[in-house]
């Protein structure tokens, strides 16, 4: 709407620094706008209450915009290793597959001999066990332990 003179009567005024500091100001120490701040800061900055009260609901707008952005990025950023990670733990799973294939691949060689298995091979793990079979998880660890199998490491 016009006024009499032709101007328009919601004319907008744009805030100088010194307004925006100011209520920025006031913002960080309460980003919620009560009653009697609303007229203290509008007496003091020559703005109409409506005006300020608008600052604030646009700043705190804004403030909300900020922190979901800022809460997307960190998830993304959290999901991105997680994803790393993942990967990572698919291709230690596949070297332990293959190295399991492997041992049991050996075992079956060793099982399916006509002469004994060598016990000089087998190093202190067959020690106690004489005419006892040993079964395939000690076997396998007596394999990798005295360094016949695959080093723990290789796999990274």
């Amino acid at each position: 709407m016009e006024n009499p003179q032709g101007q328009s009567r919601n004319k907008k005024k744009r805030l100088t620094q010194d307004q925006v500091r100011q209520l920025e100001k006031c913002f960080t120490l309460n980003n919620k706008l009560e009653p009697d701040l609303k007229l203290q800061l509008s007496n003091t900055l020559g703005l109409p209450q409506r005006q300020v009260a608008v600052w604030f609901q646009n700043k705190r707008a804004r403030s909300k915009t900020q922190s979901l952005e800022l809460q997307y990025r960190n998830l993304q950023s959290k999901l991105e290793a997680v994803l790393s990670d993942k990967a990572k733990l698919e291709h230690k799973v596949q070297f332990l597959q293959d190295e399991l294939k492997r041992s049991r691949n050996q075992l079956a060689l060793f099982t399916h001999q006509d002469s004994p298995v060598d016990n000089s091979n087998l190093g202190s793990c067959e020690e106690g066990h004489d005419d006892q079979v040993v079964v395939f998880d000690e076997l396998y660890d007596c394999f990798v332990t005295s360094g016949h199998g695959s080093s723990s490491n290789s796999w990274m």
